[in-house]
């Protein structure tokens, strides 16, 4: 397994995050899930809904899991690194309290939901895979996101 971008958020990762950041449309929301082992990166990166990721690799389900649901005032506001040549996508480190054991996690995936008031799974576009191979035993587990962010374009 590797972190990669879904093959139908390529070039379009900032823009999605730059829609929630300025409430365009008012409920958008970027989602953090978090599912259990599965298919290979090759066969989720063609997948377009976050529906058809989970009937690949199916969500978590311990004690102590829940989707993140981050709105407006939990995106930064996005901001070119001329210096650097870069536009890069960073959210807060995420912690997930008291998760008990049971299903070992093993990727972390942030989406795209244009209407968290009406949508479903099958509107939400999956935009990032990222690596998160941990076993949950009654802690707390944070998902750390490192100095490079969730995604970065050169």
């Amino acid at each position: 397994m590797a972190n990669f971008v879904f093959n139908v958020a390529k070039g379009r990762v900032a823009e999605f995050f730059n829609r929630v950041d300025t409430n365009d449309p008012t409920n958008s929301a970027i989602v953090v899930v978090v599912a259990q082992a599965g298919s290979t990166d090759a066969a989720l990166k063609d997948l377009d809904t976050l529906s058809a990721v989970l009937a690949a690799t199916a969500e978590v389900t311990n004690s102590g899991y829940a989707r993140k649901v981050l709105v407006d005032t939990d995106i930064a506001t996005l901001s070119p690194d001329d210096t650097n040549d870069l536009m890069q996508v960073t959210i807060a480190n995420q912690t997930w309290t008291g998760v008990a054991a049971g299903t070992g996690w093993a990727r972390l995936f942030i989406c795209y939901d244009s209407d968290t008031a009406a949508g479903t799974d099958a509107n939400i576009i999956p935009l990032t895979s990222h690596d998160f191979a941990v076993t949950p035993d009654g802690s707390d587990i944070t998902a750390t996101i490192g100095g490079t962010g969730v995604y970065q374009a050169s």
